[in-house]
């Protein structure tokens, strides 16, 4: 198919990522900074944003302009910053693991625990096979937000697609021809074909539990001395120059190595079979972030052998990760994957399970039409020809004794940071999405300026915190950056620690610096956010030879940068955990997802007391959760009512880097009809959202039209469980609105 099939067909309507103003962007940096300066140094930094606009600044965005309209057009590049973001992921040396790939940890099935790991990881394997087919037809169903396309660019690369170590940047390698799944269970390595040619699904999912099971009979027979000291994939956790430097050495000492590593190279993916069974979820938690640790003594009682999970990884693939009893979760190569991505690929296949299931146990009244697929994927099953078409291969390697010693030293290295590690799960069932959107504030909003509360509570500081926001409204778009630690945030963290203050005094500055944080939000998914735009004026005059201006070496862009609470918004009902390592030795990092009724956190660091701050969290949710309005003791459907609530709120989590689900709703975006990728505009895109106030008030209506119908209403139908179409209650909140001074 051509790049005009189904997944791809928005591509070329697209906007282009506009170059904000420098003027725009220079006004609005002092704001991020002043929370994190003392009074003497925002005066010397203000000085240096002047001296910056006088100088450099002009210098900078006239060669940034020139750049975006011939180099990034000229190099197929898709926005002024997307070579240097690249670069910014693929120049460091630092290791991957817990300092770049994300993890999830998926929901159980409705039937995990009787299916065993086997026939789970069968099921998920299926599922992905299944979309892969799809993205390689382009017949995937492509995201939109409300109505909004967004960018699918990033798809190319989720399948067939590898990280590959070099002494100077990495790279990504991307087969779009791979046809084969790898395994790696007790650190051995074996592979099956998955697609046909044509990029037909050629295995169907009995075929996987068997090849699974043939698997396992043979990983099992391998000793743990042997295995431990095969465990080829945790080279992939050292540094990235000594890996390049220990993968040469394998491809050159002989052919059969270099084959091999091409076959590990260009897999679909990597189903990744453990022997660990996560006593809690932040046992689980962690096995997906970097594996197990645990040691049993060496044949000789002197030497311990490492015979965790930790091993038995490829860190530069996508990962999915099956537990002994049937936990499942994701681990992702983030180069070229954002979250947001790496959230479609993980729903649909949860939900292709879903309707995998119900349609298995609905066959015998139905026939198995009352449940359409997820995926219209075609699957030719190759064992109906020749059942030694899908057999698993064993993938063997000759290693020299150096390369041996680097794969104990990767070893005990990666033990070494695993121990210096924590990761710690709180899932908070006092309240979430529903109470908060019922107090008329933004859910995430209100989320970031907790976990500042949190950080403050503990230690007195106002400190840098991140928030990626999904930019995929434009052609090559992932993230821009939203910083929470504004004047406002700040201001109510210190008014909560005063004796004195009133409860209606806390929640009014709390509605403030919630109202900021979702103004932030919404500048940034429109393309008028501030740290990209900075970062590649910086990287710009690196380019062209140019010494880097003070203003990036002042106080206030280095605390900007020092990200102790690294956080991120990323999750629906197929995502029990989503987390990262933090990005700083003295910081946090920070994934949580937002449900109606809950929150969920899995906060990970380096020698921090993060159970401590997670449990200081839990208290400053309980107290916020304190000044806030009850719930109505009768509640509506949640399934209709609090998404429509949330929409007159206009969430801004929403558009934070992989919140909800992101296509087939509706939304009115107006998108400038001749922005397209192919039509140079200044434009941004102009999102309909409504601002603070004109939100609350549309809130207001709504609880005022709720309160007053005393008829029969289609909303109190839905209560009393009678069935109303989507079209009929979204007519009616309409005619609501046109009611009020609002409509």
């Amino acid at each position: 198919m051509t790049a005009t099939g189904a997944t791809y067909a928005n591509q070329g309507g697209l906007p282009r990522l506009p170059i904000p103003k420098l003027e725009d962007t220079m006004s609005r940096v002092p704001d991020c900074v002043r929370a994190l300066l003392t009074d003497d140094e925002m005066e010397a930094f203000r000085e240096k944003v002047k001296d910056f606009l006088a100088t450099d600044g002009p210098v900078l965005q006239k060669l940034l302009i020139e750049y975006e309209e011939k180099g990034v057009e000229e190099s197929g590049l898709g926005s002024y910053v997307e070579e240097f973001w690249n670069d910014s992921y693929l120049a460091p040396d630092s290791s991957v693991v817990m300092n770049l790939n994300p993890f999830f940890v998926l929901e159980d099935g409705p039937d995990t625990n009787k299916q065993g790991q086997t026939k789970r990881a069968a099921s998920l394997a299926f599922s992905a096979i299944k979309i892969a087919s799809a993205l390689r037809k382009e017949e995937l169903v492509p995201d939109t937000m409300r109505g909004t396309p967004l960018c699918m660019d990033q798809f190319r690369a989720l399948f067939g697609a590898c990280r590959v170590p070099d002494q100077e940047n990495d790279t990504i390698a991307v087969d779009t021809e791979s046809n084969h799944v790898l395994v790696i269970e007790n650190n051995q390595m074996y592979f099956f074909q998955a697609l046909w040619p044509d990029g037909t699904v050629c295995v169907n999912e009995a075929d996987i539990v068997e090849i699974l099971i043939a698997i396992k009979a043979d990983a099992g027979q391998t000793p743990a001395s042997v295995s431990s000291n095969s465990a080829l994939g945790v080279l992939t956790t050292l540094p990235r120059k000594e890996w390049a430097a220990v993968r040469t050495s394998i491809v050159g000492h002989s052919e059969s190595n270099a084959t091999s590593l091409d076959i590990v190279d260009r897999a679909l993916f990597v189903l990744v079979i453990d022997d660990v069974t996560p006593e809690d979820m932040a046992s689980c938690a962690a096995n997906m972030l970097h594996g197990t640790y645990k040691l049993k003594s060496g044949d000789n009682d002197l030497v311990d052998q490492q015979v965790g999970s930790l091993t038995n990884r490829w860190y530069d693939k996508l990962q999915l990760i099956v537990c002994a009893d049937g936990r499942a979760g994701v681990n992702f190569e983030h180069s070229s994957i954002d979250g947001h991505t790496a959230l479609r690929l993980v729903s649909d296949i949860f939900s292709d399970n879903i309707i995998s299931f119900a349609k298995e146990i609905t066959k015998t009244i139905y026939g198995g039409t009352k449940f359409p697929p997820l995926i219209n994927a075609e699957v030719r099953p190759a064992s109906l020809k020749d059942p030694d078409l899908v057999q698993p291969r064993k993938l063997s390697f000759d290693l020299p004794k150096h390369v041996l010693d680097q794969i104990y030293f990767a070893e005990t290295s990666l033990s070494d940071q695993i121990s210096a590690s924590e990761t710690f799960v709180l899932e908070f069932k006092g309240f979430g999405k529903a109470l908060i959107v019922h107090n008329k504030m933004s859910p995430d909003s209100l989320v970031q300026i907790a976990m500042q509360l949190a950080h403050f509570r503990l230690y007195g500081k106002i400190v840098s915190q991140y928030e990626p926001v999904l930019t995929k409204a434009f052609y090559h778009g992932r993230t821009e950056a939203m910083r929470t630690a504004t004047a406002e945030a700040a201001a109510f963290c210190k008014l909560w620690l005063q004796p004195d203050a009133t409860e209606d005094s806390k929640l009014q500055a709390l509605r403030v610096a919630t109202q900021v944080h979702s103004a932030g939000i919404k500048r940034a998914a429109t393309g008028k956010g501030i740290e990209r735009h900075l970062f590649a004026l910086q990287k710009i005059g690196h380019k062209n030879g140019l010494p880097t201006p003070e203003f990036f070496n002042s106080k206030g862009i280095s605390k900007l940068n020092h990200t102790i609470l690294s956080t991120s918004n990323c999750g629906n009902q197929s995502l029990r955990l989503f987390g990262f390592g933090p990005v700083v030795a003295d910081g946090l990092g920070i994934g949580y997802i937002i449900r109606d009724s809950g929150l969920q956190f899995s906060i990970s660091s380096k020698q921090r007391q993060t159970e401590r701050f997670a449990n200081t969290l839990k208290q400053t949710l309980i107290d916020i959760q304190a000044m806030l309005q009850p719930l109505l003791s009768v509640q509506v459907s949640h399934s209709h009512t609090t998404d429509e609530m949330a929409k007159a709120e206009t969430d801004v989590g929403e558009y934070c880097e992989g919140y909800g689900d992101t296509y087939g709703e509706t939304l009115p975006v107006s998108v400038p009809p001749t922005a397209g990728i192919n039509k140079k505009t200044d434009q941004h895109l102009n999102f309909s959202i409504p601002d603070s106030d004109q939100s609350r008030a549309k809130s207001g209506t709504f609880a005022r039209v709720m309160k007053r119908r005393s008829s029969l209403s289609a909303r109190q139908m839905r209560m009393f469980g009678k069935s109303v179409s989507t079209r009929d209650i979204q007519a009616e909140i309409q005619d609501d609105l046109e009611e009020s001074d609002l409509g």
